[in-house]
């Protein structure tokens, strides 16, 4: 397989080994020392979990806030009525609406990056799994994205936040950051999903569940973590 010439010289500013161990400073170092584009990179960490996703009672989901923002401009849209709506829009919600923004959705509107429901409109929101679906916005308790605190949901959500999801193989990526960010800001939002992620550890998950960790950017090689660094990060 033909590595591009950035490639090539990432994996050399490595020592050229990247099988290494690396503590979790120590690899958000490397990530912003590392031979760049001329763009933002997003910073993502990718887990492989002890779990059996095939197993309903070993999904693994959830959300986070990040306690030093994604680096991203989140469009939160609110589906609400009367003092909900108003506590969304006071919050700074983008789009408030009832049946009014369900129809709109119907007819294809999705110019937002997160959808936060009452529990009484989901009965309206739960058709709408066609348009919502695809693209992960379909609201769920799990992930904060139904519930009564309107007004917490969405200021938790502009802040930044990181939802995670284990897909079928039991892998969970999550972007946190851009590599412009100060090395400290990374790490606090890396430690914050460990812990997320710990805590959403199905009870019925036997043996390891932290199996590996890697960091990256958008356009670096991944960079194995010591998983002895996830145990202290996730204290």
């Amino acid at each position: 397989m033909h590595k591009s010439k950035l490639y090539r010289q990432q994996v050399e500013a490595l020592g050229g080994d990247l099988q290494r161990r690396f503590g979790v400073e120590e690899a958000i170092d490397a990530l912003k020392k590392m031979p760049g584009v001329k763009f933002d990179q997003t910073v993502e960490v990718a887990f492989k979990l002890g779990i059996d996703p095939r197993k309903s009672d070993q999904t693994v989901r959830g959300a986070v806030p990040l306690p030093r923002g994604t680096g991203k401009t989140v469009r939160v849209a609110v589906v609400a009525d009367a003092a909900k709506a108003e506590e969304a829009k006071a919050a700074g919600a983008d789009v408030v609406g009832y049946e009014d923004l369900v129809q709109k959705i119907k007819d294809g509107f999705q110019d937002f990056d997160i959808l936060i429901a009452t529990p009484d409109a989901m009965k309206m929101v739960r058709p709408l799994g066609r348009q919502l679906g695809p693209r992960g916005l379909m609201p769920n308790p799990k992930t904060g994205t139904v519930t009564e605190a309107v007004g917490a949901a969405v200021a938790e959500a502009k802040a930044g936040r990181a939802e995670f999801r284990a897909d079928r193989g039991a892998c969970v990526h999550v972007p946190f950051g851009k590599v412009s960010f100060e090395a400290d800001a990374l790490k606090e939002n890396f430690e914050a999903i460990v812990a997320a992620l710990v805590k959403a550890k199905p009870a019925t998950a036997k043996g390891t569940y932290l199996i590996s960790c890697t960091l990256s950017a958008t356009m670096t090689p991944g960079l194995k973590i010591n998983l002895k660094e996830l145990v202290k990060a996730a204290k």
